[in-house]
């Protein structure tokens, strides 16, 4: 059985996590992803510390690894005419177009989507950007904490009379972003190509990704309560971001916990574990309550393995909070397939990364089709296979509209 996305080809114009994260998930399920990079040094992350020595240089960075296995590298200076010339013409074999640029950028190069769809009628062209394509933010600059601070998530995050808390996960950049784009790219080839017993039109089209919006998509519930009663949701004043002691981390004599128990019946199931029936009334009341305080007493009297075996002996919806090395090596972890290991051609030992989230039980998908790319690994390849010939691609090489061998030199990744 194959993947099921075979037969899809992808331009992947990106840099770093949104658009990455974006062709990886493509890419682990089948789609042949092409990234290209300039012929300076390529997509920054490439020289991201830390490093698997051995490997390529342009391919040792673990984090670039993290994001670009499955895929291959071309190199095309866009600002010579001989390399857009390039690009477009591989624009006409492929399906998708994804880039991370401002907005913009592209179409000052004169390849942007109007450009490339007289090359090819049926492209996606997909282009995540901070603020999305138009409105009054368009060309601001931005990353994942500034997104998440405009559209007020940040702002709700947190304690009631601390300051707002970042995540330690890239909300807006993955969640606002790449899932976004991903599900917008199979929205419009399903469009284009159809479905049983529905034609499809042929056509490509544009899909408008801002980080922001798909951020604020994330807060659906609380602004639906918003819009209903008008009252306006503070920090640390959400059911489920910190209002009620049902529904808080704990800290335990050696650690953190969490205690999920919003249902009455899990609350119940940990008040009378810990034998305190009559903390079941306050299911709902807030911090700082007298219930709270003894709730927090509670807590800080065991370990945190002791309420990991209290949970498994009473049903409340409560666990322990985990660092990243005993997650990753925790059995849920193991047992769902997410650590997986791969060869990077050079490398001194596997390469460790995180697996696959989506599971197929038919058309699962594969992590190791291909090792990372060396930057412009694939640059001959993927032009002869377009129909160059050997002397023209030497002389898009001498040209400088192409490049082959990766720089000697690298700078530093966030210089």
């Amino acid at each position: 059985m194959g993947l099921p996305l075979e037969g899809v080809r992808v331009l992947d114009l990106s840099r770093l996590l949104p658009g990455g994260f974006c062709s990886l998930l493509l890419a682990d399920f089948g789609a042949d992803v092409l990234k290209v990079e300039d012929t300076g040094q390529g997509d920054y992350i490439r020289w991201a510390p830390p490093y698997y020595e051995g490997a390529e240089q342009s391919a040792k960075s673990a984090m670039f690894l993290s994001l670009n296995r499955n895929k291959r590298s071309i190199r095309i200076d866009l600002k010579s005419e001989a390399g857009r010339e390039v690009l477009l013409r591989l624009v006409r074999d492929y399906d998708v177009v994804l880039e991370s640029f401002r907005p913009g950028v592209l179409d000052r190069l004169g390849v942007g989507y109007e450009r490339m769809k007289l090359q090819n009628p049926g492209i996606v062209y997909c282009a995540i950007s901070g603020y999305g394509q138009t409105g009054p933010k368009r060309d601001a600059s931005g990353h994942d904490m500034n997104y998440l601070g405009l559209i007020g998530l940040l702002g709700l995050t947190g304690e009631k009379d601390g300051g707002p808390v970042q995540a330690a996960g890239q909300i807006a950049d993955i969640g606002g972003g790449s899932l976004m784009a991903a599900f917008g790219i199979m929205a419009a080839l399903r469009e284009r190509d159809g479905a049983p017993g529905k034609p499809g039109s042929g056509e490509g089209q544009f899909v408008d990704i801002s980080m922001a919006d798909g951020a604020l998509s994330w807060l659906a519930m609380v602004a639906g309560s918003y819009f209903a009663d008008g009252a306006v949701p503070r920090r640390g004043e959400q059911l489920l971001a910190g209002s009620v002691i049902c529904y808080r981390p704990y800290e335990c004599s050696d650690g953190w916990v969490t205690l999920g128990a919003l249902e009455p019946k899990f609350w119940q199931a940990w008040c009378r574990g810990v034998g305190r029936e009559e903390l079941i009334e306050t299911q709902f009341e807030k911090p700082g309550s007298a219930a709270h305080e003894q709730v927090i007493e509670v807590f800080k009297g065991r370990t945190r393995a002791e309420w990991t075996q209290f949970a498994s002996e009473n049903d409340c919806c409560l666990e322990p909070v985990l660092e990243i090395d005993e997650a990753l090596s925790s059995e849920l972890v193991r047992e769902r397939e997410m650590v997986v290991e791969l060869d990077q051609p050079g490398a001194q030992s596997p390469v460790r990364q995180l697996g696959i989230p989506v599971k197929l039980d038919r058309t699962p998908g594969a992590h190791d089709r291909l090792p990372g790319p060396a930057l412009g690994e694939h640059t001959e390849e993927v032009l002869r296979d377009a129909g160059y010939s050997d002397e023209e691609i030497a002389k898009l090489i001498e040209q400088g509209a192409i490049a082959v061998a990766a720089p000697s030199k690298q700078d530093a990744f966030l210089a």
